[in-house]
């Protein structure tokens, strides 16, 4: 079969402007809830794309840890390549797509950082392994091989026993969103799509886009 012959005619569900709430983030808590009770395997999974200083973008698959009324939070290595790119260009897109429920939730925003009291709560939250490989990887810089990874990570063990502290180079990210739009697959192409926007007064205007 030719790759241009898959697809799929969605009817799982459909979305108007009337089911949504006028806040973007408590509908998105809905569709959120949803997704967990249908057991999508990580639906904190999120598509993160940032732009370098020449406006060439590169995206990349993060997790979300929390959101609220504020926006959305992910935690990375500042100096990271998204890290670099964010403190260039501190605005960023987000994508959640959770097929089995044949939906898209998109956010456009500004990046700002967490609070260091947030990324040391955090930290101390993750597994002990997790902490660890925080502190061996030096993210996206290049490496020999695998075993001088592993290495580092058993020198990172040893040094830090059971309650390593947080690297600077390390913590939380927080996209304000100014806009936000929602995605329901419906037959025969034509998608439901509801869009918020964050006008000059500050308060979320929604309207469907055609597909």
């Amino acid at each position: 079969m030719s790759i241009a012959d898959l697809r799929t005619d969605y009817s799982h569900a459909n979305l108007s402007r009337s089911d949504t709430d006028p806040d973007p983030m408590a509908q998105f808590g809905k569709w959120w809830e949803e997704a967990v009770q249908a057991k999508i395997p990580e639906p904190n999974a999120m598509s993160l794309a940032t732009v370098n200083a020449e406006g060439k973008p590169s995206s990349r698959i993060v997790l979300v840890k929390k959101f609220d009324a504020g926006g959305i939070t992910w935690f990375t290595n500042y100096a990271s390549r998204k890290g670099e790119e964010l403190a260039l260009n501190p605005h960023a897109a987000l994508l959640f797509h959770w097929v089995e429920l044949e939906r898209q939730v998109r956010f456009e925003g500004k990046v700002v950082l967490v609070s260091e009291a947030d990324n040391d709560v955090y930290f101390a939250s993750r597994p002990l392994r997790s902490q660890l490989g925080a502190i061996a990887s030096d993210q996206s810089q290049p490496i020999a091989n695998r075993a001088l990874l592993e290495t580092r990570f058993l020198e990172a063990e040893k040094k830090c026993g059971e309650h390593p502290q947080r690297p600077k180079n390390w913590g939380g990210y927080k996209l304000i969103p100014d806009t936000v739009e929602f995605w329901q697959g419906r037959r025969s192409r034509l998608h439901d799509r509801i869009v918020y926007r964050l006008d000059e007064y500050g308060v979320w205007q929604r309207e469907r886009l055609q597909p």
